[in-house]
């Protein structure tokens, strides 16, 4: 199925991150006040913060002379050396952890760096010891810092953010599958340690790290309350303007003459894919009575799609060729009209929750789906005085006018639903019809119309398991 990417002007979508509790319980407890102790550093200072903090954690005190100096570059043995006290941080509660791994007359780097190596951080990196007295590069840094912190202290929560802007090539736009440690770059973007540059978010992988850059990105896995999440306008990945009601079918076969209800169904698919409401079939001999089971079999068919509006059906035959003709009922000739326009304002609807940050990435489907079943209840009036010849039964009524019934309601819902590449379907009776939707890997039963039966909306028929379903549909039955 053709999938569509929801419409956002993203401004701020909600940051998650470890409470402080969670930090300290893992070793990250500031132990001193910054009081001034860096010459070089005024709170008008790039990364002031960060390195006030990297200073209260106890993970540097500056240089000999009392600077710190932001804007210097960092060696690789300097950047292994921060890499282990976070980690000593971490492990044991204590920055200097690394302390057993000491060797007389080498390098202190050298001891961090088969610290990190113990503990599973790096693996044979930098053998070549004169690698550690060189600058580090801002990619080394990446790799050096990517799996210092395992998930639990240090959570992905920009997966969604990241890959979609990623995987459109208009955003971190200097790194690719051939950038040394392309992956640990973008694991740092994901868990909020960095956010690049500019409007595009470059990470400038080759450029030499600064301090005050390294100071960013430490104290950013220590401290939740300092990660950052890019502020990227995805608006134009994340639209739905423009699409067409047959990108929402997964395009079935065609079978000439279909004889199993899969088959069916798979030719009626084939048909709404191509956009087209007319299929024919090879039935040589097909008397009335077949032909009227063939109708009602073909709008149980539509009825699972009622989100294409389609719920009449015409039967023409002549020299064993079987014609169905689908509409809706009450549109004289007016049927693609309405299809288009019901379209139209379910895309609008779609980007404008984007747009307002309603919806964000990030979200789970259980989550958008609820929005979506709030909004198709607070925008819609159940249609009392609807007939069999009323557009209330279609989705067109419940965009444009309002009003609908239930396959109006579970039509206009699964519109929604599906522009958001949400697998969903119908759940039929005879005198009622609701959304059976596969959610985050789980099948939920969600009534729209009963949700919407009261002063507010009633989301007791939101997310059911199918048996609460059945069990609900039941009683209301009887």
């Amino acid at each position: 199925m053709k999938k569509h990417i929801p419409a956002l002007l993203l401004a701020v979508c909600l940051l998650l991150a470890l409470p402080a509790q969670a930090a300290q319980a893992a070793g990250f407890a500031r132990s001193r006040t910054y009081n001034g102790e860096f010459s070089d550093l005024t709170p008008e200072s790039p990364f002031y913060g960060n390195v006030t903090a990297l200073y209260e954690y106890g993970l540097t005190g500056g240089k000999a002379d009392g600077t710190f100096g932001p804007g210097d570059p960092v060696t690789v043995g300097q950047a292994v050396i921060f890499a282990g006290r976070v980690r000593g941080l971490y492990q044991a509660g204590d920055a200097e952890a690394a302390r057993d791994y000491r060797a007389e007359g080498a390098p202190a780097a050298q001891a961090y760096l088969r610290y990190l190596q113990a503990e599973g951080v790096l693996e044979e990196d930098f053998a070549d010891g004169a690698e550690l007295y060189r600058p580090a590069t801002r990619a080394q840094a990446a790799h050096l810092l990517a799996n210092v912190l395992p998930e639990e202290a240090l959570p992905s929560v920009h997966d969604e953010l990241v890959t979609v802007a990623y995987s459109s090539r208009r955003f971190i736009p200097d790194v690719d599958e051939y950038t040394p440690y392309y992956q640990d770059i973008l694991a740092l973007y994901r868990k909020g340690v960095c956010a690049g540059s500019g409007e595009d978010g470059s990470f400038l992988p080759g450029a030499p790290i600064t301090r005050g850059a390294l100071a960013a990105m430490l104290t950013r896995m220590l401290d939740p309350a300092l990660r950052v999440q890019p502020q990227w306008d995805l608006s134009h990945l994340y639209a739905a303007a423009g699409t067409a009601l047959e990108d929402l079918v997964e395009p079935g076969s065609y079978s000439l003459a279909p004889a199993t209800a899969e088959e069916l169904e798979s030719s009626l698919r084939y048909m709404l894919a191509r956009g087209s409401d007319q299929i024919v079939f090879y039935y040589p001999g097909l008397l009335e009575a077949g032909a009227r089971r063939l109708m009602d079999r073909s709008l149980a068919v539509m009825k699972a799609h009622c989100e294409q509006g389609y719920n009449e059906v015409r039967c023409t035959r002549g020299a064993g060729l079987v014609t169905l003709s689908f509409s809706a009922a009450g549109a004289g000739g007016r049927t693609q009209e309405y299809r288009a326009a019901a379209m139209e304002a379910a895309a609008a609807v779609h980007d404008r929750l984007w747009a307002e940050g309603v919806l964000y990435p990030g979200m789970t489907e259980l989550e958008k789906a609820r929005i979506y079943y709030g909004w198709v209840c607070d925008n819609c009036a159940y249609d009392y005085q609807a007939g069999d010849e009323s557009l209330s039964h279609i989705p067109y009524n419940l965009f444009v006018n309002g009003a609908a019934v239930c396959d109006g309601y579970t039509g206009a819902y699964n519109l929604l639903l599906k522009l958001e590449g949400i697998q969903c379907s119908t759940v039929i009776r005879e005198d009622h019809i609701w959304t059976t939707a596969v959610l985050d890997g789980t099948e939920y039963h969600i009534d729209a119309t009963w949700g919407d039966s009261g002063g507010a909306v009633n989301y007791d028929y939101f997310a059911m398991t199918p048996q609460q379903s059945l069990a609900v549909h039941a009683r209301q039955s009887a």
